[in-house]
């Protein structure tokens, strides 16, 4: 798999930002920080696609705990969500 999760962003930290130091380790194909519908905010987390899966296995290792606008990152190998399953808002009280 050659998607990483990264968690622990710093909500100044843009894509740029995160694509400069992943491509320290190999090729960044692409980078996304997830923002609230709502307000356009970062929710502090994003993905980052490698072109392999070596180069992806190199940032978990390096980055892992590396640390971007006085915050360290969390870099795991994404885990794929099995289709249809989606957070249910509806809670009974």
């Amino acid at each position: 798999m050659n998607k990483l999760y990264v968690g622990n962003i710093s909500f100044q930290t843009n894509e740029e930002e995160l694509k400069e130091a992943f491509s320290q380790h190999g090729e960044v194909l692409s980078v996304k920080i997830i923002t609230d519908r709502d307000t356009g905010r970062s929710r502090g987390f994003g993905f980052v696609e490698m072109n392999d899966a070596d180069q992806a296995n190199a940032c978990v290792e390096n980055l892992d705990g590396y640390e971007v606008q006085g915050r360290a990152l969390r870099v795991n190998i994404a885990q794929e969500k099995p289709k249809g399953e989606r957070r249910s808002f509806n809670k009974k009280w």
